[in-house]
């Protein structure tokens, strides 16, 4: 099974202040406000959407297809996703901005500053679907995730048109769109993912209800935190899974990206909703433990993890694809 996923792609700027934003706020001249932090440390992380799902997947044996736009600092990143089994030719390049970039410094009481430079990002409404899919001698699912949303409306309407099975994962890009955009961008996915804020969320801007929903998209899936998720298709009883426990979380961030890609492989081997959402929750369960959305590496415990979670019997369904991971 052939899969792209489309999405920002982006580099995160990580920055520690030693005190407190707040000490160094003067109420009453923030309409002059001019400040400088020293920072303790700077991490510089590999980050955006659709690299976070493409390195999972390659890290489960797949062989995804990137689309995004990104600046020409995007060299070094693209080395790293080649190198892990990520198909990088479809990015854009452009010839004028650079890569997107979060940069944000955070203090002692984990308050934050932070600024988002969309940069190359915006010239992802300019990337056509159809080459992509032609040169790749065919796509079986494209995923629309966070992106520029000119892109992800395009992107839509193009798989809409031509016949593309879609995933459909607005994500954090629900909050600034339009009730009528949200509707372009889910109507007719094959999948729709979210979590349970954004799933009240698109319910409260579409004006349709979960039962309307169900009957424009095949399949919905809600994370749910700790809750684990819980997959539903209408005229069925939902389906719902547990999360991976491990011995300590270190870091959330990504946690929703590894999901989407365990999913996603689950279903390239043509598994059950139960199983595919069961392999999200295990590779979450490494991003979790990690600092940094690409920094985890699968062990030689991952049939076992995924055992002592869901069973034997689910373990047989899925071991298959567990053998092809890279370790």
């Amino acid at each position: 099974m052939k899969i792209a996923v489309t999405g920002s792609i982006a580099m995160d700027h990580l920055m520690t202040f030693s005190g407190k934003f707040s000490e160094s706020l003067v109420v009453d001249q923030l309409d002059k406000i001019s400040l400088s932090f020293l920072v303790s440390d700077l991490e510089i992380r590999r980050g955006g959407v659709a690299p976070n799902i493409c390195f999972s997947l390659g890290a489960l044996g797949l062989q995804p297809l990137l689309v995004g736009s990104a600046g020409e600092d995007f060299s070094d990143y693209r080395a790293w996703l080649d190198r892990h089994g990520v198909e990088t030719w479809p990015v854009h390049i452009s010839q004028t901005k650079h890569t997107a970039r979060f940069v944000a410094t955070t203090d002692d009481v984990h308050a934050q500053i932070a600024s988002f430079y969309t940069g190359a990002m915006e010239e992802a409404r300019n990337i056509e679907l159809k080459p992509i899919v032609e040169k790749a001698g065919g796509v079986d699912i494209i995923m629309i995730s966070p992106n520029d949303p000119e892109a992800m409306l395009r992107h839509t309407e193009e798989c809409r048109s031509r016949g593309y099975d879609f995933v459909a994962d607005p994500s954090q890009q629900i909050a600034w769109m339009s009730g009528e955009q949200i509707r372009k961008l889910i109507d007719g996915a094959k999948y729709l993912f979210s979590n349970e804020y954004e799933a009240h969320l698109i319910e409260q801007k579409t004006g349709w209800s979960h039962e309307e929903i169900l009957g424009r998209v095949t399949v919905r899936v809600i994370t749910r935190g700790k809750s684990g998720a819980t997959i539903h298709r209408a005229g069925r009883e939902a389906v719902s899974v547990n999360i991976v426990e491990v011995a300590k979380a270190v870091e959330p961030t990504g946690v929703g990206d590894a999901f989407r890609a365990g999913f996603l492989a689950g279903l390239s081997e043509g598994l059950s909703d139960e199983r595919c959402a069961q392999l999200g929750s295990l590779v979450s369960s490494y991003v979790v433990e990690t600092v940094g959305t690409q920094e985890f590496r699968f062990d030689g415990t991952l049939p076992q993890r995924f055992e002592a979670a869901f069973g034997a019997e689910a373990l047989a369904d899925v071991a298959g694809l567990l053998d092809r991971a890279i370790l």
